[in-house]
């Protein structure tokens, strides 16, 4: 698989709690960027963070909170990524997505050094 050069960088920020038929957003969000055949996705979890609504949420040995901030990142054609939107708008009742041009460098698999 391949991500040409000029790409498009999607950015989702959900809440950590939120979910998507029973099963947590984030993880059928990446199965299905998966089925669609992108590139890859990471998720990042956030040890503090606010959204539109201004409520915190902060990772403390005091206050943890269970909600904390995820950011998906997918980085693809700016095509596929078109393909892929209305499927994650149907599944997002809340967040934020943006989504920004970007020049791949590298795309490389890992293979066993000899």
């Amino acid at each position: 698989m391949e991500i040409p050069e000029d790409a498009v960088l999607l950015r989702i920020f959900i809440e950590e709690t939120r979910k998507w038929h029973g099963q947590p957003l984030y993880e059928a969000i990446v199965l299905k960027a998966r089925d669609m055949h992108l590139g890859g996705a990471t998720v990042l979890r956030g040890p503090m963070g606010f959204g539109k609504s201004h409520r915190l949420h902060i990772a403390k040995i005091f206050n943890l909170s269970l909600d904390l901030p995820l950011v998906i990142e997918i980085v693809e054609s700016e095509a596929k990524i078109n393909e892929f939107l209305p499927v994650i708008d149907e599944m997002i009742s809340s967040g934020l997505v943006t989504m920004e041009k970007v020049k791949v460098l590298h795309y490389r698999g890992t293979h066993p050094k000899p």
